[in-house]
């Protein structure tokens, strides 16, 4: 007779994630032409927990999410340098899918394929137990963390009733520059909450 199942650790799903290639057919078919390489960015004791949505095409070249233009945004967003963002032991950095989705024929984006979170999105946050701050990041995270409904910006012009524990926000792409501007809010009210935040866990 066997013992009960040990969990997961966040060891092993780094590993597995690593591997994965569940959506190599997929990525050959766009205009891409990209094989697989997923970015699992976390370990066990880590805090915060970034979810975004997937890593853009700079993010498939240099393995590191977040090494981009969207990143230096986010990080001024959370009031942090590099140093610490990419301190695995403190930020886990879990998209909606851990590999670059893709260009269609246009040019655009392709969204993250449902089947990476079904496959490893619960499975890692039940190996992450010690998180005290989500930062939501697009309406895809959003959706997965606090359920489907409604516009993302009201989402997140609801935010003060998932603070402190949870934040949701905007992606921080430059294609939300017109809607930064529309919302000033945002950088008025949200993000001075979301730094005292950050700075209070991380000490």
């Amino acid at each position: 007779m066997t013992g009960p199942k040990e969990p997961e650790t966040a060891d092993d799903l780094v590993t597995q994630i690593a591997a994965c290639r569940l959506c190599a057919p997929r990525f050959a078919a766009t205009a891409t032409q990209h094989a697989p390489r997923p970015v699992p960015w976390f370990r066990s004791g880590a805090r915060i927990l970034i979810a975004g949505q997937a890593p853009g095409k700079r993010v498939h070249g240099s393995g590191r999410p977040f090494t981009d233009p969207s990143g230096d945004r986010l990080r001024d967003w959370l009031g942090i340098g590099e140093e610490v963002f990419y301190d695995r032991s403190r930020v886990a950095i879990v998209p909606m899918a851990f590999c670059f989705p893709g260009y269609n024929a246009a040019g655009a984006d392709l969204p993250p394929p449902a089947i990476c979170s079904a496959t490893w999105h619960g499975r890692v946050m039940a190996a992450l137990p010690e998180v005290r701050l989500k930062v939501l990041v697009g309406a895809a995270a959003i959706n997965w963390h606090l359920g489907p409904g409604g516009r993302m910006s009201d989402r997140v012009a609801a935010w003060r009733d998932h603070a402190p524990e949870v934040f949701p926000l905007p992606h921080p792409s430059w294609r939300n520059n017109a809607w930064l501007r529309r919302n000033p809010w945002l950088a008025d009210e949200v993000l001075p909450a979301l730094r005292a935040r950050v700075k209070e866990i991380l000490g």
